[in-house]
């Protein structure tokens, strides 16, 4: 599952997902309502908020679950507001999820708005003036991203440390050390909480979104072992 604005053709998501496909695993990606995306989804960004992700996410599995391949317990992978997603559903539905890879995840509202991405500037403070955040997309250059300032209002309402005890299956975490969205010492503060099975890697070199081939070639090393050692 991609993140705020992301969409499944995004060389991170497509490397999550050939690992998998390389150990015989049926893939299921999809893009969100109210992203970017290629326009395979409907909606508009701009009104893009946890909640709709989350449901999108349980939407999908439910038509999954109609399909003739469908098994459970099942993997679930997703980056950024697409990891917060398949942490809340595995925290709802902790007998559906054999493993868990939330990557460079939001780990709670509160936290996110403690990001250095708002470090030394007045973004949430302008945002929330207006009403509107717009900047350009780094995955789409040319495009303006703009969003509503009801989105931190919705982000607000999650943490998902309140029910972390839930996570007993295997989880992986991965970041890069230069994320400013979701850094390390936020995963930090997942993995401390973690009861289960557990790893943490972070990516030397690596922004919030991964792009660089050997980031890739990395994170791929990591997640077939993690997929080999947990099958």
């Amino acid at each position: 599952m991609h993140g705020l604005g992301g969409f499944k053709e995004q060389e991170h998501i497509k490397t999550f997902a050939d690992a998998f496909k390389e150990e015989g695993f049926t893939i299921v990606c999809f893009d969100t309502t109210s992203t970017l995306g290629k326009g395979e989804s409907e909606g508009k960004y701009e009104d893009a908020t946890t909640t709709n992700y989350f449901e999108d996410l349980e939407d999908v599995i439910k038509w999954s679950s109609a399909q003739n391949w469908y098994e459970e317990p099942f993997w679930l992978v997703g980056h950024s507001l697409g990891g917060i997603s398949t942490i809340l559903f595995a925290e709802k539905y902790p007998h559906k999820v054999k493993a868990l890879a939330p990557i460079s995840t939001v780990v709670s509202g509160k936290i996110s708005l403690e990001s250095p991405i708002y470090e030394g500037n007045d973004i949430l403070k302008k945002w929330q003036e207006t009403g509107w955040r717009i900047e350009e997309s780094k995955s789409q250059p040319g495009i303006f991203k703009k969003l509503k300032w009801s989105h931190i209002e919705d982000r607000l309402k999650y943490d998902i440390l309140n029910e972390v005890n839930k996570l007993t299956m295997p989880v992986l975490l991965i970041v890069g050390d230069q994320d400013t969205s979701t850094p390390p010492k936020h995963q930090k503060i997942l993995f401390d909480r973690l009861t289960g099975e557990k790893e943490m890697h972070t990516i030397k070199g690596a922004p919030h979104t991964f792009k660089d081939k050997n980031h890739l070639a990395e994170i791929k090393a990591i997640f077939k072992s993690w997929i080999k050692k947990n099958q």
